[in-house]
């Protein structure tokens, strides 16, 4: 492929127009993503590149979609949604990412955030994305091949963290890795009933919010080749 193709694949031409993405966009605005940042960096990362390429046509639907090893990539309203929660208190430092899955969250958080911190369970699809990013020139990530429940605690602590599994339960780990005034966007439950919650750390405990249904893959135990 030749510099110029690149470039438009890049940028979506085609079968991932501009007018397609523009469409994405006016609908993540009407169910009520407000952050314009936000929904500029939705617009312009190219999520035809995270799925497979007979999915393609449907990357700028608003909708889930299998990315192989039983993982999905995240519908792009919930992948608002939760950057936009991150961010509700202003800018961020240092965001810890708990499932990269197809990268695509990933690349979104690493426009929106000076560092990301991303860790996967799945090898493969670890890999995948970081050959994404690179593609990309998104060159503020480090990735962990390791068990989303333990965090990444030698980093620690963190101003946001975003779990993209659900959880039967607050992760007790994630909770000790916040720092001060940090704030954790996590789905909790099980099965068809679960909660998309947003934990801030303060002086005494943590506040917590429950901001409405999901539905995740479930966020599983220990590292996978």
């Amino acid at each position: 492929m030749g510099r110029e193709q690149d470039d438009m694949l890049r940028r979506g031409i085609g079968m991932t127009s501009q007018r397609t993405r523009e469409r994405l966009i006016q609908r993540l605005y009407e169910e009520g993503i407000s952050n314009a940042k936000v929904l500029e960096v939705i617009r312009r990362t190219p999520r035809h590149l995270f799925v497979d390429e007979a999915l393609a046509h449907r990357a700028y639907e608003d909708t889930a979609l299998p990315i192989g090893n039983n993982q999905t990539i995240s519908q792009p309203y919930m992948v608002a949604r939760m950057s936009e929660l991150l961010l509700e208190a202003g800018p961020l430092d240092k965001v810890m990412e708990i499932g990269t899955g197809s990268g695509y969250q990933t690349a979104v958080l690493s426009q929106l955030v000076e560092r990301v911190f991303s860790v996967e369970r799945i090898k493969v699809l670890q890999d995948r994305a970081k050959e994404r990013l690179v593609e990309l020139n998104l060159r503020n990530v480090v990735f962990r091949w390791g068990d989303g429940w333990e965090g990444w605690p030698a980093l620690a602590p963190y101003n946001g963290i975003i779990v993209t599994a659900v959880a039967t339960d607050v992760p007790q780990a994630l909770l000790d890795q916040l720092a001060p005034g940090g704030r954790l966007v996590i789905p909790v439950g099980s099965g068809e009933v679960q909660q998309l919650m947003l934990i801030i750390r303060e002086e005494q405990g943590f506040s917590r919010r429950v901001l409405g249904a999901v539905r995740f893959v479930p966020l599983l135990h220990g590292p996978l080749a």
